[in-house]
């Protein structure tokens, strides 16, 4: 059992809802990034999704696109974003981490050296918004048998033909995007995205977390109220790039989680 798989089966053993965080690895710098992501499970985070910086986020919108400047400008590479989560582990070995990113910085690396990397790193699972189900052979399946859940992106777009094909390797869980478009766009909406998570549950026993357009403790109980919990990511990296104190960051993910913890 995965650290994923073994975290929402404790969450739903207390009849909770999972609340995910997105942060960018090291945004604004390494010691900062590091500093917050050391933070979030004690301000409720249950899962920690852990970008890798890239050149070309396409599927990101500008918040997100200028965390991954600023953390390139300051010297963050793939093997510093491995650091941290090897530095995260020192201190806590069961909250789960999902590297989250494109396939570029991992197919320069090499898949391979890439996964015996991850694996010693204490990454749990993948989302790579540029991989689709079509080239599994690429990336998916070599993850899975070294032991990494592949985590898979439904949108409103993904229809009833598609769907199937989606969920075939998914694993850990399935990361429905809530609007389309671009990340940080528009405000999520309950009585939207609860038809579309019976959907694609009713295809897949895995939980179904919902993101984009999640920024207040109110959307985020509403969201997770209808699906197995919610991911926020571009509201928290804004609160980054504010140049609060970190102490006000995790407060501000706190009050988010205690609100999908509600629903």
């Amino acid at each position: 059992m995965s650290r994923i798989d073994a975290k929402f089966q404790a969450l739903q053993a207390e009849g909770k809802k999972a609340f995910v965080s997105y942060i960018m690895g090291g945004d604004p710098d390494y010691a900062t990034s590091l500093e917050v992501m050391k933070g979030l499970p004690a301000a409720g985070v249950d899962i920690i999704e852990l970008g890798m910086p890239f050149t070309d986020p396409m599927a990101d919108g500008p918040t997100i696109q200028l965390a991954g400047q600023r953390a390139l400008e300051a010297g963050q590479t793939l093997q510093m974003t491995l650091d941290m989560a090897r530095a995260f582990r020192e201190t806590d070995t069961t909250t789960p981490i999902v590297m989250m990113g494109y396939y570029n910085p991992i197919y320069s690396r090499g898949v391979d050296t890439f996964l015996r990397d991850a694996v010693a790193a204490g990454i749990d699972g993948l989302i790579v918004v540029d991989l689709p189900p079509e080239e599994d052979t690429e990336l998916c399946l070599p993850a899975a048998a070294a032991g990494i859940n592949f985590i898979r992106l439904a949108t409103p777009t993904t229809d009833n033909k598609r769907l199937p094909k989606v969920l075939q390797n998914t694993s850990g869980f399935v990361y429905y995007v809530s609007i389309t478009g671009i990340t940080g766009a528009a405000e999520a909406q309950a009585a939207d995205v609860a038809p579309e998570v019976a959907r694609i549950k009713s295809q897949t026993n895995l939980p179904v977390i919902v993101g984009f357009g999640i920024k207040s403790p109110e959307t985020a109980q509403a969201i997770a109220s209808v699906a197995d919990g919610c991911v926020v990511g571009s509201a928290i990296v804004a609160e980054i790039a504010s140049g609060k104190p970190v102490a006000d960051v995790l407060a501000y993910v706190k009050s988010l989680a205690d609100g999908a913890h509600r629903a």
